[in-house]
């Protein structure tokens, strides 16, 4: 008899039940990061424009926290955009390989 796979090996690789909770709990994460953090760095800013017993200092210091909130933005926005360049990159250099291997586009109509 021939068996195939893992079968009842004990060392076979079982299925994490967690691992669906962490990758939400990362997503969440992430989430947070990209916009609760400028979100707070921005809210900051303008409690410290009301609240500063010296205005012109609390204007000057809320608009460098609202500054850096859209520094952080920016950051995340950017990153996110490099991210997304570099997997089109991925996806036409497997475009290519599979022109170089059947002499047409994956997403050719027409063969």
């Amino acid at each position: 008899m021939v068996q195939h796979g893992h079968g009842l090996s004990p060392w076979a690789p079982k299925p994490d039940p967690e691992a669906e909770r962490r990758r939400r709990r990362t997503e969440r994460w992430l989430l947070f990061v990209r916009y609760g953090v400028p979100v707070l760095i921005a809210i900051s800013g303008f409690v410290v424009m009301g609240v500063a017993s010296d205005r012109e200092v609390g204007i000057e210091i809320g608009a460098m926290l609202l500054g850096a909130a859209i520094a952080v933005f920016l950051l995340n926005f950017f990153f996110r955009m490099g991210v997304t360049g570099d997997r089109e990159r991925d996806q036409e250099e497997e475009a290519r390989r599979y022109f170089d291997e059947h002499g047409r586009w994956p997403d050719d109509p027409a063969a």
